[in-house]
C-alpha cells in the first residue's frame, strides 16, 4: 500500500481543513479541494489514515461528473498533471496531489444536504423509530429497519461543520431556501435514480446518498462529492435483507472495531480515538477499493492501488 496522507501544506490560502478535505483558494475563481485519507468514525477524526481512502473519493467522483450528462458539476479536472500545467505553484506537489486532488470552479454554496433516501437505516431510521416519519413525512407503520421505502424519498438536512447534521422538513428547506429548493430537490432525485441504475448493474444497492449544489452564474451546479462511500450507503445486492444493518462500503470496520471497544467500555467515544489495528485499516481501504472497481468496473489505477 502507499502511505496514506493525513495532512496537506500548500502555497495557497486554506479556505477550510474538513474531517477528509482541504480546500484551498487558488483565486477568485477556482479551488482546489484535496482529499486527504484521514477517516472519522463517531464524530472523532482519528490519528491513522487509510491508504487510497482520498484517490477512491476523488476519482470516483471525477467519473461520476463524467457519466452525468444533464446537470452542470464544479469540476475543471481531477488529473495532477493537467492541475500542475493550470497551477504552475502547485509544481513542487504533483506527487502529493496525485489522484486526490480536484481542480474546481467556485460556487456560491446552498447551505443544505440534499439527502436522497431508497431505504430505511441510518438517521432515517431512528427518526422513523421515534417519530413513525422520515423528515416530517408519513410512513406506513410495522417498517424494518433497511426496509425499502415505497419510493426514493428526499429529506434534506442542514450542513454542519462538526457532528451531525440535522435533519430537517422539505418545507423548512423552502422556507430557508425560496423557490430554488423545489428544483434542488428534482435534481437529487433525478441524480439517484440514475445512480441507483449504476449501482444495480454492479450488483449493489444504494440505500442513500447526499449531494451538494452551489449556484454559479444564475446556474444550479453539482459540487463536492458525489455518490461516493464516505457520501452514500452502498449495500452489496445478494447479501441484503430487510431487518438487518446490512455491511456498507465504507469505513463498516472501523464502526464495528469501535463499537465493540465501546461495548466493552474500552472506549467512552471522546478524542483521541483509539489506536487502530492494521487488519482492520487494511479492510477499509480493500472495501474503499471495491467500492470504486464495483462501480466503475475497473480498479484504481493511482499509485500501486489495485
Amino acid at each position: 500500500m502507499t502511505t496514506p496522507i493525513s495532512t496537506t501544506s500548500l502555497p495557497f490560502p486554506v479556505l477550510r481543513h474538513g474531517k477528509v478535505r482541504d480546500v484551498y483558494e487558488i483565486d477568485a475563481d477556482r479551488l482546489l479541494l484535496v482529499a486527504t485519507d484521514r477517516v472519522s468514525a463517531f464524530d472523532v477524526v482519528l490519528d491513522q489514515a487509510v491508504p487510497h481512502k482520498g484517490a477512491v473519493l476523488t476519482q470516483l467522483t471525477a467519473w461520476w461528473f463524467s457519466q452525468i450528462r444533464n446537470v452542470p458539476h464544479h469540476m475543471i479536472t481531477a488529473d495532477a498533471s493537467e492541475i500542475v500545467s493550470l497551477v504552475p505553484a502547485l509544481r513542487a506537489h504533483r506527487d502529493m496531489l496525485q489522484g486526490r486532488a480536484m481542480l474546481s470552479r467556485r460556487a456560491n454554496v446552498f447551505p443544505v444536504e440534499c439527502v436522497v433516501r431508497a431505504y430505511l437505516s441510518g438517521s432515517g431510521w431512528k427518526d422513523y423509530l421515534a417519530t413513525g416519519r422520515l423528515a416530517g413525512e408519513a410512513l406506513p407503520a410495522g417498517m424494518v429497519e433497511s426496509q425499502a421505502l415505497p419510493e426514493p424519498r428526499f429529506t434534506p438536512a442542514t450542513k454542519a461543520e462538526s457532528g451531525h447534521d440535522e435533519n430537517i422538513s422539505r418545507a423548512e428547506m423552502s422556507n430557508r431556501l425560496g423557490a430554488v429548493a423545489h428544483r434542488l430537490e428534482e435534481l437529487s432525485l433525478e441524480l439517484f435514480r440514475f445512480g441507483s441504475g449504476v449501482a444495480e448493474r454492479a450488483g449493489l444497492i444504494l440505500a442513500d446518498t447526499k449531494f451538494e449544489f452551489g449556484e454559479r452564474d444564475g446556474e444550479v451546479i453539482l459540487i463536492d462529492e458525489v455518490m461516493t462511500p464516505d457520501s452514500s450507503r452502498f449495500w452489496a445486492r445478494d447479501s441484503y435483507r430487510a431487518g438487518t444493518t446490512p455491511p456498507s462500503f465504507d469505513k463498516q470496520p472501523l464502526r464495528d472495531y469501535l463499537q465493540r471497544l465501546r461495548n466493552e467500555g474500552k472506549w467512552n467515544g471522546d478524542a483521541p480515538g483509539p489506536k487502530i489495528p492494521p487488519d482492520v485499516i487494511t479492510a477499509m481501504s480493500n472495501r474503499y477499493l471495491e467500492a470504486y472497481r464495483r462501480l466503475t468496473g475497473s480498479s484504481l489505477s493511482i499509485g500501486n492501488a489495485t
